[in-house]
């Protein structure tokens, strides 16, 4: 079924709210951010006719037989930790949210926005269409006295950061993504309001709210990790970070600043270098390329400096191979690429889980498209555990303290939804 709808916005919320009372639900949204390599403005996945979960181990063919049997639509995530199962790896760090490395389904509902175009695909798609215009309106609960924690004091941060640059002296790196977990016990939250409110504060071009049982991911990424169009992957790392300006004049000034910044267009490039060389796994001989480099984009709390790495794909390959030939993503890894990852599993006190993971889908067509799990809340209902990682690059240049004020101006937003503070 497709109809016209006058008010996008309207029916886009109201969609999500009657697709959260399902047990598993995939939410995609652009927030309206031009793209050329997106196939709708917001996609709704949502009530699960098959379903897998796995860990570590051989997830990716457990997924390569579940998207044999389900070559529809399926969504859903890749936690982090599956680099265990791509190199030589492992993660003994805590982890409480007890997250799998591994879920997807396949959504009795499928709910496609494009501009005032809705497409509804669903065995009664009438009724799916009346039950979302009939839903009642999302009561708004209140949520409890949260207290936030951090893995690291301010000065321990500092200390791991200068011994990474020490690292990175001898030779070990050249460039880390180094992480540190906020979290919450005894949360009890409104995960879609939440999500609501940090998709409103926060409007960022892979924004997504993921439910499966009990657990929960309210993200407002901003990072595209690796898309499929046709014989097509397209990827698009983020490396540069500057604070939004008071002024429009101000604004213009940091933009150039970030655009001229040697650590970040060094920390930028090296990760472009990370990224085309994943994707030579993928790719047929010569077509490599970078469409572009040092973008600089802006969002509501930052701006970022963005580059996209495009290849045209291996005949002899399926799209979860290339997914797995370029996992994870290298602007949360570092470079030489296994080295970093190793590194960060000793000097990070927490394990990363989906944050650093990629969600998204898998179209009929074989296209698929997942981001960047970042800026992005985790919660585990069932044990009332919130958790929500912000990182970013060490290079020889970094300096610890801007480094950890970086994280602070990553997690603001979040910060604020949550009405915390971090000093």
């Amino acid at each position: 079924m497709i109809t016209q709808i006058p008010n996008p916005q309207f029916f886009k919320q109201k969609a999500l709210q009657w697709a959260s009372t399902f047990d598993a639900v995939c939410y995609l949204d652009s927030n309206n951010f031009p793209d050329r390599y997106s196939k709708f403005d917001a996609l709704i996945a949502t009530g699960a006719k098959s379903s897998l979960t796995a860990n570590t181990e051989n997830a990716f063919e457990q997924l390569a037989n579940f998207r044999s049997e389900n070559p529809g639509w399926i969504t859903g995530f890749f936690g982090y930790d599956l680099k265990n199962e791509v190199e030589n790896l492992t993660s003994s760090n805590p982890d409480e949210l007890n997250f799998p490395d591994l879920y997807f389904f396949a959504p009795k509902h499928i709910i496609l926005l494009k501009g005032n175009q809705i497409e509804i695909i669903s065995e009664d798609e009438q009724f799916v269409l009346d039950a979302i215009q009939n839903h009642p309106p999302h009561q708004t609960t209140k949520s409890s006295s949260i207290n936030i924690q951090s893995r690291f004091s301010k000065a321990e941060y500092l200390d791991v950061a200068n011994k990474i640059k020490e690292h990175i002296s001898r030779g070990d790196i050249y460039v880390t993504n180094f992480c540190q977990e906020f979290f919450a016990k005894n949360a009890v939250i409104n995960p879609l309001g939440i999500f609501l409110k940090l998709n409103t504060i926060s409007p960022n071009p892979f924004a997504g709210f993921f439910k499966w049982g009990n657990n929960y991911i309210l993200s407002a990424s901003p990072e595209r990790f690796l898309a499929k169009r046709d014989e097509k992957l397209i990827s698009q790392p983020i490396k540069g970070t500057a604070k939004r300006g008071k002024t429009t004049e101000e604004d213009e000034i940091i933009k150039q600043q970030l655009r001229n910044h040697t650590k970040e267009l060094q920390e930028n490039v090296m990760i472009v270098d990370l990224v085309r060389n994943d994707l030579t796994r993928s790719a047929k001989q010569g077509t490599v390329k970078a469409e572009e480099l040092f973008e600089i984009r802006s969002f509501n709390q930052l701006h970022q400096m963005i580059s996209t790495v495009v290849c045209e794909i291996d005949d002899n390959l399926t799209s979860i191979d290339t997914i797995r030939n370029t996992f994870p993503m290298g602007s949360m890894t570092g470079a030489p690429k296994i080295s970093a990852m190793r590194l960060m599993e000793e000097l990070e006190r927490s394990k990363r889980g989906i944050y650093s993971g990629a969600m998204g889908y898998f179209s009929p067509d074989d296209d698929f498209d997942f981001n960047v799990v970042i800026r992005t809340i985790l919660y585990n209902a069932a044990n009332k555990y919130l958790s929500f990682q912000v990182g970013s690059a060490i290079t020889y240049h970094a300096d610890a303290e801007q480094e950890y004020e970086e994280c602070l101006l990553k997690a603001k937003a979040i910060l604020q939804v949550l009405g915390q503070q971090i000093v």
